[in-house]
């Protein structure tokens, strides 16, 4: 079956259509012979049979008379005893010999039709013998059939002229037909080819007017080809977060080390070690963020590891419990709750949403920081407050993207990745909730008036009912 493998997708559906075709039109081609024989057989047979039954009429009257006058259609009649004799004819029909020999009029006898030569009645072509049993005798019609033979004969002729070239015809337009229909999928060859070529997703495949397979099949293609082209955004941004904020603590380690090894027995050994841990945790935490965000980035995937993880959960429990970790923070972290809200979620990603924002509030507070879970709207909410000196307006949307540093007191995270504002974003929008940031607007006990505007930093989350107890 090489030479299958070798042919085109377009040769192979036309030579299947073909080949089907004329099969078909075989098949019915031999059905119409078949019916037109059948169809002439029968009025052949009516014919005879109507003269038969005229001349079994006389002869139950005792009227038959010879020479039988001629049947319909030219037809030879002869009256055969139960020896074979023949007792009367028609004009022009033996009247020695019947048409009929031996087992042949036997089976006349009993109904059976047949065909015999045309020169036993002296004419030409063919003959249909028809027998209509009389008590001990037998009509016998035979009726010229020879424009029969001739009608089927010339029908088979056109039929085997006429067949390989009505074949050729649609073979030609089958060609025609499947290359236009084909040609949709041609134009997606020519762009994918174009589109490896160029080595880049961002080129999308054409798409066919209409809503058939070939169709859907380029809407799907152009989805793969747009979920590829937003890889290799999240590759490249990847790259480029690593390569730009890895040097600095790398670069960094390797001086002290460089200098500690320069200044050999006068160097303050322990202090460096000191230095290079905190640049050692720094790199850490900054690969683990980098790692996180990663896979939040290719939803699909977040999205399917997120569900395997779903549980109800107790924010105000999450958030109690994350409080307590903070007992020895430089800026006391208070919890506020109204009464148990839930919500459906990842108790580690949510877990590390409110740990960033609280990270983040004590970095900057300046005397406390609170949390707040509640129900608004018919939403969980959990709020994180802190009284530093806050985030300009403008900049409260450009915070959550990466590596964002800002002109104010808090552009410089002491000891932050920078990344965690853009991991909660991230986890926040797969927990299919919002986040927002606005002033906090917090007093300071110490002067008695106002301190700092502070951040007011309110994750929304759907809300869910209790769990159901037995």
């Amino acid at each position: 079956m090489r030479w299958w493998a070798r042919l085109s997708l377009r040769g192979r559906l036309i030579l299947i259509g073909v080949a089907g075709l004329a099969v078909g039109l075989g098949l019915g081609g031999g059905l119409l012979v078949y019916a037109l024989n059948a169809t002439l057989v029968r009025a052949l047979d009516s014919t005879a049979l109507q003269s038969g039954n005229e001349v079994a009429a006389l002869v139950r009257a005792d009227r038959l008379v010879d020479p039988i006058p001629a049947g319909q259609g030219g037809a030879v009649i002869q009256v055969v005893d139960a020896r074979d004799r023949i007792v009367a004819a028609s004009v022009g029909a033996d009247r020695l010999v019947p048409v009929l020999h031996g087992d042949e009029l036997r089976a006349a006898r009993t109904g059976t039709r047949a065909y015999v030569p045309g020169d036993r009645a002296g004419l030409p072509g063919p003959l249909r013998v028809v027998g209509v049993p009389v008590g001990t005798e037998t009509v016998l019609v035979a009726v010229p059939a020879g424009e029969l033979t001739q009608t089927v004969r010339l029908m088979r002729t056109v039929l085997l002229i006429a067949y390989p070239l009505i074949v050729a015809g649609l073979g030609v337009v089958a060609w025609r037909a499947v290359g236009w229909t084909l040609r949709p999928v041609e134009s997606l060859r020519r762009g994918a080819e174009a589109i490896a070529g160029s080595g880049s997703a961002a080129a999308r495949l054409p798409v066919p007017t209409g809503t058939d397979e070939v169709a859907r099949l380029a809407t799907t293609l152009n989805g793969m080809l747009a979920k590829l082209e937003a890889g290799q955004d999240r590759q490249r941004a990847f790259v480029a977060d690593a390569a730009h904020e890895l040097r600095s603590p790398v670069a960094s380690i390797r001086t002290q080390l460089e200098v500690a090894q320069r200044l050999g027995d006068r160097a303050d050994w322990p202090d460096v070690v000191a230095d290079v841990l905190a640049d050692t945790e720094r790199l850490s935490r900054l690969t683990e963020d980098l790692l996180l965000l990663a896979r939040t980035g290719d939803a699909d995937a977040a999205a399917a590891r997120l569900a395997r993880r779903r549980e109800r959960l107790d924010l105000d429990l999450l958030v109690t419990e994350l409080a307590e970790r903070y007992a020895d923070a430089r800026v006391p972290v208070r919890v506020t709750t109204d009464r148990p809200v839930w919500t459906d979620g990842d108790p580690e990603a949510l877990g590390r949403v409110v740990a960033n924002l609280v990270d983040n509030a004590v970095r900057h507070a300046t005397t406390e920081v609170t949390l707040a879970v509640s129900t608004v709207d018919g939403q969980a909410s959990v709020a994180v407050c802190d009284d530093g000196p806050g985030i300009p307006v403008p900049d409260r949307e450009r915070v959550f993207d990466r590596f964002t540093r800002l002109d104010d007191a808090r552009a410089r995270d002491a000891g932050g990745s920078g990344l965690g504002l853009a991991i909660v974003a991230d986890l926040v929008r797969l927990h299919h909730g919002t986040i927002t940031l606005s002033a906090a607007h917090h007093r300071d006990p110490n002067t008695g008036g106002r301190g700092g505007p502070g951040v007011r930093a309110e994750v929304r989350l759907p809300a869910a009912d209790p769990p159901a107890h037995d």
